[in-house]
């Protein structure tokens, strides 16, 4: 994955494994809140990010240093499963029989 040209900017999806860092022994998605800019290894960077649970929601923000090169960009995950749309209920008179 050298030469990786992309930008990391707040509203990415990454997903985090050990070729981004030694410590993602297990792999984590995170959704990017903003790239601070400080001054770091080449080829290194800090992100500030939350940490996404399974359905997609937001369960932890983490401050990580991550190498460019090992992120993997992904679609934004699906928002969780809606529950389906309730047919509207006919209302009108009773019939009594």
């Amino acid at each position: 994955m050298s030469g990786v040209t992309r930008k990391v900017k707040a509203g990415d999806v990454l997903h985090l494994t050990r070729a981004a860092s030694v410590q993602f022994i297990r792999p984590i998605v995170v959704r990017v809140i903003r790239v601070p800019g400080w001054t770091t290894y080449h080829g290194w960077l800090w992100i500030d990010a939350y940490q996404l649970g399974p359905q997609g929601d937001a369960v932890e923000r983490r401050s990580l240093f991550v190498m460019v090169d090992g992120l993997i960009w992904q679609d934004s995950p699906a928002p969780a499963a809606q529950p389906p749309a309730r047919r509207p209920v006919r209302r009108g008179p009773l019939r009594i029989r």
